[in-house]
């Protein structure tokens, strides 16, 4: 079966100071984090990527990649929102469903500025290949949790089957508050990537819509794809396999992280 990888690197994060995070250096070779994630992605067998990708990286992205890398072709989506009317882009959701034209085939989609493992991808991969249905990859609580400071996370709720039932956005948990806000440490937390099959993404796109026209005089509001991920399941329009992964998850969300990331990959060889 032919599989297409999806990478949202649309965004620059005003928290990483204006640069690219994605180009930060991070591999033991000086591979970039980008680089690293693809490299991990193109051992499974995945045949075509798709970068959505912003105005501020749409340039940077296409002169680094080309229309290749490894000989595996790549196509650009551009992301676009009404400057006029919005103070940022939809959100996630709006990403992926942008690309709708460009993947007609079962894909995994995830972000560009984490690294999720070989193994993750090739877990998700072997799901396609053999279902119909949808699937994401997931950590236990704890080992998503700072030892410092509070973070914002994804919970599922699954059935005796391992698939999805149920989830919630929950905000500022940490190592001293997860047990009196109701979860325990092997809570299954999402690390945003998913493998969706090309009807999952019709439906995505339907909701998308309606979101939009929903709260079009909102600047600021965004459009989640896991919350409408969980808001197809609760429908009974989709169904989504969870599956444990043993591969570190490992995020660059601010400068500091370069080199934290830096050492766990040097540790990982």
């Amino acid at each position: 079966m032919n599989l297409t990888i999806v990478y949202m690197v649309a965004g620059l994060s005003s928290r990483f100071g204006g640069k690219i995070k994605q180009f930060a250096k991070v591999g033991p070779e000086g591979e970039t984090l980008i680089e690293y994630s693809v490299n991990q992605a193109i051992k499974v067998g995945f045949n075509k990527i798709v970068f959505i990708i912003g105005e501020h990286t749409k340039r940077p992205f296409k002169e680094k990649f080309g229309e290749s890398y490894k000989g595996i072709p790549i196509e650009y989506v551009l992301q676009e929102y009404n400057k006029e009317k919005r103070d940022k882009p939809w959100g996630t959701c709006d990403a992926v469903c942008s690309a709708i034209e460009k993947i007609n085939e079962s894909f995994v989609v995830c972000t560009g500025d984490d690294i999720y493992g070989e193994k993750t991808f090739e877990i998700l991969a072997n799901h396609l290949n053999t279902n119909d249905d949808n699937a994401t990859a997931t950590k236990n609580l704890i080992e998503m949790l700072p030892e410092k400071g509070s973070v914002n996370r994804g919970i599922f709720e699954v059935d005796e089957n391992n698939y999805v039932v149920n989830g919630t956005e929950e905000l500022g948990i940490s190592k001293k508050n997860f047990i009196e806000k109701g979860f325990d440490k092997n809570s299954p937390v999402s690390i945003s990537i998913f493998a969706l099959q090309p009807k999952t993404l019709q439906l995505l796109k339907e909701k998308v819509e309606i979101f939009k026209e929903q709260n079009k005089e909102d600047k600021k509001i965004e459009c989640f794809m896991n919350t409408e991920l969980i808001n197809l399941i609760k429908e009974n329009k989709i169904k989504m396999k969870l599956y444990y992964t043993p591969e570190k998850w490992l995020g660059v969300t601010n400068p500091d992280d370069e080199e934290i990331v830096r050492v766990k990959l040097k540790q990982l060889q």
